[in-house]
């Protein structure tokens, strides 16, 4: 991998980061992306830097029902330091359920609850980042996981938006419940679910739940598309760590930037496409050990590709078939065909990528916003409300 030198970064005395038992040096966490931070994905990002890996999203419902897919998901390699796990739940007691499950069968380290989802079939049932507007129920599911990871000395964070829209913002106040239930940190990102990831991230929001929760490790997360970015967020914020989504998509070497530029160094890695196409090929090997299945792992690898060549001179017609791959001789093949002397491309390889989406109003349960307690219909629906399919 090619590396560069950028602008002189002057070190941040930042120091690990604490969660409990672990101690995480590189105070960088992988943000879980449901389809994206398989097993395949975490080790490709651990080889490039330090930090922590969450798995993807399983909901609570299919982890206490066993299903094949939410073993998958939760599924660790063996050289994983630490084994984190996010979970999502609308009910206190599945939640709790799936939470002791993971401890007393030691399948995890780490867990994290979900209350930052913002896709519709998430909302609409009242969990993700609608959630944190019922006080009560957020309490009862954060003291409730707490309770349970405890047993184990699994220390449990949370992940959350800034709330709703702008008319109905949660964090500070499910900051300060959190803390005072015990949980090990908080991150935020700082959009509001009818954002979606559309426009800027409000990292001022994230300043002012630092500054609320001084006795507690407070990350953020949102537009991290580069380590000068994550060095600024630390600067301007006084978060304790930063968690990447997006921003490594198709780009796993980003944690070796992160790392870099955390310990004060200026190396970069700037790949040219011959680099890219031996990542991309790397990565589909990767998949098809996560999965067994060679055809699975190539139609998962599709979704990557656009991010990988993101600002790379790839023909049209070239990068359709590579997003119409079936199997790892034929991608191996179609890779073969780039000019792969073609050399780094600068800004145009950087920056945002994914799909932003546009503001929208949220789905939300029928009348979720006239209070922010639960009313008797909403208590009665919650239990029926768990997703049975993990994702989001």
């Amino acid at each position: 991998m090619t590396v560069a030198a950028t602008p002189p970064v002057a070190r941040l005395e930042l120091p690990p980061l604490k969660l409990g038992p672990l101690t995480v040096d590189t105070p960088v966490i992988l943000a879980p992306m449901a389809g994206i931070t398989n097993s395949a994905f975490r080790r490709l990002c651990r080889e490039y830097g330090g930090g922590m890996y969450v798995a993807e999203m399983v909901t609570s419902r299919a982890l206490v029902e066993r299903t094949p897919e939410s073993l998958r998901i939760i599924s660790h390699d063996d050289d994983e330091k630490v084994r984190s796990v996010q979970l999502y739940g609308v009910d206190p007691g599945t939640v709790g359920a799936a939470v002791r499950m993971l401890v007393e069968e030691n399948r995890a380290d780490h867990i994290d609850l979900n209350f930052g989802c913002p896709v519709p079939k998430v909302t609409r049932r009242g969990g993700g980042s609608a959630l944190p507007w019922k006080i009560d129920l957020f309490t009862a599911i954060v003291q409730t996981a707490v309770r349970e990871a405890s047993k184990g000395n699994v220390p449990l964070t949370i992940k959350m938006r800034k709330g709703i829209d702008d008319d109905h913002l949660t964090y500070l106040d499910a900051g300060r419940i959190a803390r005072d239930s015990g949980v090990a940190a908080v991150a935020l990102h700082g959009r509001t679910a009818a954002q979606f990831y559309s426009g800027q991230a409000d990292w001022s929001a994230i300043a002012r739940l630092r500054e609320a929760l001084p006795d507690i490790p407070v990350l953020g997360n949102g537009d991290i598309w580069s380590a000068e970015d994550a060095v600024r967020m630390v600067r301007e914020t006084g978060v304790d760590g930063v968690v990447v989504g997006r921003g490594c998509q198709g780009r796993p070497w980003l944690f070796g930037d992160l790392q870099a530029a955390f310990e004060g160094s200026d190396v970069r890695h700037r790949p040219n496409l011959r680099q890219v196409a031996e990542g991309v090929y790397r990565h589909a090997e990767l998949m098809v050990e996560t999965f067994g299945d060679e055809g699975k792992a190539l139609r998962e690898i599709r979704k990557h590709i656009a991010w990988y060549f993101k600002g790379y001179v790839v023909g049209g017609e070239l990068r359709t078939r590579l997003a119409l791959v079936t199997s790892l001789e034929i991608l191996r093949d179609t890779l073969a065909e780039l000019d792969l002397d073609s050399p780094y491309p600068g800004g145009d390889a950087e920056g945002p990528r994914g799909r932003a989406g546009s503001p929208k109003r949220p789905a939300l349960p029928k009348d979720w916003l006239d209070s922010r307690a639960l009313n008797d219909a909403q208590s009665r629906d919650i239990a029926a409300a768990e997703l049975d399919v993990s994702g989001g």
